[in-house]
């Protein structure tokens, strides 16, 4: 998705995403999403302010890209070097200026990885989308050759990073309360619209909490969770239940301490520096909620920079494999005959 870089970035972002028909659709979509993006870009202008200006996802993407090549040079020489490239859905550098990049470079074969580790037709399948587009307008003969890794939510090294940032927050917590502060796995919500016809993000979040509470288990850290989900805008139905709301509940019922895991993003950006940590850190301190702690992105932590050099070298040895999943269409999508 990317993130503005400067205050002059945020309204054509919000732009381009109210404009996404992948992420949702608006009756009269052409005129309303920008309508919704122009009456946002103000109040997410002052999130971005709070935060430094701008998002630093492009920086902690550029350091996970630069960290997997010089891992996958050491663990796969024979298919080295390797290059990263970034193709980001919404701000620079976007997709058609990395696969000029790619094709300047005279690169024949491209793994397009995406850094969503579960799959949503609202994101990497939009990115897909994007980059069949792009290679189609500036490689209509395809002289490259792609392969995909379209998820990769449940890859043990990816669960074992996680359960590391966990564990180590939950260790934190005073010992009174340790073992019962609920751990509330957040993830970035989608349009009911989206996930009632069929599309396996939810299920997929799930699986991969489910994962991570079982790794958790074998730690001994056996502390009751939750899913739940946020960052829902406009005027759609999103799925639930919303972070803010679990967290009010939670402190009416007398909790005191919270941690909250990011589990479906893998470096820091508005949703979790703003949204998770001041807007949310607000909630929970009128809830009553005295230890609020939120668990470290993965960023650039080395055991997840292993785990996406180990994915990719995964696929390389297996011969470059399609996922079928990522074949089989939602069975309510708009495009079905």
């Amino acid at each position: 998705m990317g993130g503005p870089r400067t205050q002059e970035d945020v309204k054509p972002f919000l732009n381009n995403i109210f404009l996404d028909r992948d992420i949702m659709t608006l009756p009269l979509q052409d005129a309303l999403g920008p309508l919704i993006a122009s009456r946002r870009a103000n109040k997410v202008k002052e999130q971005y302010k709070q935060i430094g200006g701008g998002s630093p996802i492009e920086k902690w993407t550029r350091l996970q890209g630069s960290g997997m090549v010089k891992r996958l040079d050491s663990m796969s020489p024979e298919t080295g070097p390797h290059s990263y490239y970034v193709g980001f859905r919404y701000t620079q550098p976007d997709t058609p200026q990395a696969v000029k990049e790619i094709i300047g470079d005279g690169v024949e074969h491209v793994i397009a990885f995406t850094q969503y580790q579960q799959y949503s037709g609202s994101t990497t399948g939009s990115n897909l989308n994007e980059l069949y587009r792009t290679q189609r307008e500036l490689d209509p003969e395809s002289k490259i050759k792609w392969s995909f890794i379209d998820r990769w939510g449940t890859h043990p090294k990816l669960i074992s990073a996680f359960a590391d940032l966990v564990e180590a927050q939950v260790r934190r917590l005073t010992e009174d309360v340790r073992e019962t502060t609920p751990i509330l796995f957040s993830a970035h919500s989608l349009p009911l619209s989206v996930v009632d016809r069929g599309d396996p993000y939810v299920a997929e979040v799930g699986g991969t909490v489910a994962y991570v509470v079982d790794e958790l288990r074998r730690r001994g850290v056996n502390n009751p969770y939750r899913l739940v989900w946020q960052s829902s805008v406009g005027p759609l139905r999103w799925m639930g239940p919303q972070t803010e709301r679990v967290i009010e509940k939670y402190g009416e019922l007398g909790y005191t301490s919270l941690v909250v895991v990011p589990i479906a993003f893998t470096s820091d950006h508005i949703e979790t520096l703003f949204e998770l940590d001041i807007e949310y850190g607000e909630v929970a301190e009128k809830a009553g909620i005295k230890q609020y702690l939120r668990t470290e992105a993965l960023n650039d932590y080395p055991p997840f920079i292993d785990a996406l050099a180990a994915i990719v070298k995964e696929h390389i040895d297996a011969g470059f494999p399609t996922s079928p999943q990522l074949l089989l269409p939602d069975p309510g999508a708009a495009t079905d005959p």
